[in-house]
């Protein structure tokens, strides 16, 4: 396997707080890959940087050889790489199917031109937008709730369209922020077996931040644990699940 996403040397400062410092981290191509630690070790922040919306202090981001921090946060997603949030990206009253399209415009190949001329080219790329929105559906068994709005669904419901929506983007890397929040037992499992069709039907690589650790061992292949912003540890799920640095800052305070 060859790196898909190579983080070298990062760091972050907001004013006189480090958020991380001098962390390195990889995600092999076609590989899971978890983030974890304690609230404030800055792995959001890092996710952040990836997806241009942080500009580190200072390190390199690259991915599938491109240097990140030279491209515009508007043509990440063009790259090949879509990502979940915390607080949900969603529109309530568009329908679960209107959202899921809406996240796919992104890709769009025309110009302004083809919006006022070339109607026929738009419709064709609705008409495969909308098809490829259905088969993420699908793949997140959604599909019968196609055509409900988003903001009458539970949490978890709502949890797992916005995951729909980023495979519907056919990513290289798949980015997701805390995607186990909130969700029960039967939830996180539905969550992880999803994950293993979505990973297994595109090859799809991911870098998940999660509290939970149990969940990372049937997910991720590899793992980097942060702690005050700096990497404390990083290899095999279990192996580090019982390393005492992680131990001391990590699951010695989980709840």
């Amino acid at each position: 396997m060859s790196a898909l996403l190579e983080i070298s040397g990062l760091s972050v400062r907001f004013g006189g707080v480090a958020a991380l410092t001098d962390v390195d981290l990889a995600v092999e191509e076609g590989s899971a890959h978890g983030l974890i630690g304690p609230n404030g070790a800055g792995k959001t922040t890092l996710l952040n940087c990836i997806s241009r919306l942080v500009l580190p202090t200072s390190g390199s981001i690259r991915f599938t050889g491109v240097d990140l921090l030279r491209t515009p946060a508007h043509a990440i997603a063009r790259l090949g790489i879509a990502r979940t949030f915390q607080n949900f990206g969603l529109i309530g009253e568009l329908s679960v199917l209107e959202n899921v399209m809406a996240g796919m415009h992104v890709r769009h190949p025309g110009t302004l031109a083809d919006e006022l001329i070339l109607f026929h080219r738009r419709n064709r790329f609705e008409h495969q937008i909308r098809k490829r929105a259905l088969e993420a559906l699908e793949l997140a068994g959604l599909t019968d709730l196609a055509e409900r709005p988003v903001g009458d669904l539970p949490y978890g419901t709502r949890k797992a369209v916005e995951l729909a929506r980023a495979t519907a983007l056919d990513p290289k890397l798949l980015l997701l922020d805390e995607p186990t929040a909130g969700l029960s037992v039967l939830e996180m499992e539905r969550l992880r077996q999803t994950l293993q069709t979505v990973r297994r039907r595109s090859g799809v690589s991911i870098l998940v931040i999660t509290h939970h650790i149990e969940f990372l061992l049937g997910v991720a292949d590899s793992v980097t644990v942060l702690d005050l912003g700096r990497r404390i540890a990083a290899g095999d799920p279990s192996l580090v699940k019982s390393d005492p640095a992680v131990i001391a800052a990590y699951i010695g305070t989980e709840a």
